[in-house]
Formats: structure tokens, sequence, C-alpha cells
């Protein structure tokens, strides 16, 4: 009796449709929103590209985060005016830059852009910061490296003119579908730099 219901209950086809159905249907679900997440993390990513891009222009233009570049002179050791500025290399970070001080000010000027001291208060292209393009950057996951690569000479009246690097750190992306599957909420924007070599300047020396 037992061998007869066994075999009528494999022979039993009641019911396959509909987990046949459902199976697919999980199938697409996870493909159809894992497919939303992968355009969403598209977006931060362009989005944080271009927040870079903007970083970089402002951190050019305006006071440096490291204090001491805005009155170093490069006539040290025995170097003559217009002889070529000394090596030097600035990376500040985390309140803090690897030489003079840390001016908060002016990576505020950077992440939040001139005047503003939030994201959002723009009124004009000129006045966007790098979260007015990614609304997720904080002054604590920007990095910008300033370094001499040639640019500039000792002595100049305008000050050094280094080659600014301006990258991201610590900037997860967002999943909200994959964030739980396979560690997709751990996975990190890779590090994106964007470099420019202008005066520290928003205006023209005068001398």
């Amino acid at each position: 009796m037992m061998r007869g219901r066994m075999k009528q209950l494999r022979a039993d086809e009641t019911g396959g449709v509909l987990v046949e159905a459902t199976v697919m249907l999980v199938i697409l679900f996870v493909f159809v929103l894992g497919s939303v997440d992968f355009l969403m993390a598209m977006y931060q990513w362009n989005a944080a590209t271009k927040a870079v891009q903007q970083g970089a222009r402002i951190a050019a233009v305006s006071s440096p985060v490291s204090s001491d570049l805005s009155t170093m002179t490069g006539l040290t050791g025995g170097v003559n005016p217009g002889e070529p500025m000394p090596y030097y290399k600035r990376v500040c970070a985390s309140g803090s830059c690897s030489g003079g001080t840390f001016n908060s000010a002016a990576l505020n000027t950077i992440v939040y852009g001139r005047g503003n001291t939030a994201c959002g208060n723009a009124t004009s292209f000129y006045d966007a910061g790098m979260c007015d393009f990614f609304p997720r950057i904080l002054p604590a996951n920007v990095v910008i490296t300033y370094e001499n690569t040639g640019l500039g000479y000792a002595a100049r009246p305008g000050g050094p003119v280094p080659t600014i690097t301006v990258t991201l750190q610590n900037m997860p992306f967002q999943f909200y579908f994959l964030g739980g599957l396979m560690g997709f909420a751990n996975r990190q924007i890779a590090p994106i730099a964007t470099e420019t070599g202008e005066d520290l300047s928003s205006s023209a020396p005068t001398t």
C-alpha cells in the first residue's frame, strides 16, 4: 500500500505549473530589481565623477586647504627667485594635512560651494559645490592633494602652481534591493580622482 501511494504521488502533477511559475517569478524579480539597482549604481558613479571634477575646479581657484601654500615661496636651501620650485606635496583629508595647517573653511567651499554651508543652497552653477552634484558627499569623504609637478617657479608673485588631485574615499554604493545579497551593501565606489593645475586664488595677483 505504501509503495502504491508513493507511485501515485510521483505521478501526480497537480500544482506543478504553480511551482514552476513561482520559481520563474523569483528569478524574474531578482533580474528586474537587480537591473534597477545596477542602473542606480551607474548613476551614483557618474554623479560622483562630476562632483570630483567640480571639486578640482573649485580647489584650483580658491584658497588652499593646506594653508602654508598661500605663502610658500620656495626660497629655501639656496634656491633663488626664478629657479624651479622645490618639490612639495600636501595631502589633506579627515581634518589634517601632511604639511601646513588644515583650512576647514577652504574644504567646505569645495564641498558645499562658494558662500554655502550646506548642500542645495547654490543659486547658480558658479556657487555649486561637490555635494550639489552628489548630495551624499561630506568633507570627510574628500581628499585634496597638492603636488609640485614642475609648474610655477620659486618666488612667483601668485604663489606656487601645484597639480591638484581631488579624490573621494569611503563612499559606498547605495543598493536598494541587492544590499543584502552577496555583500553588495559593502561595495565601495572606487576612488575617483581628477587633476588640475592653476593659481590657488580666485583673483589674479596684484604684483
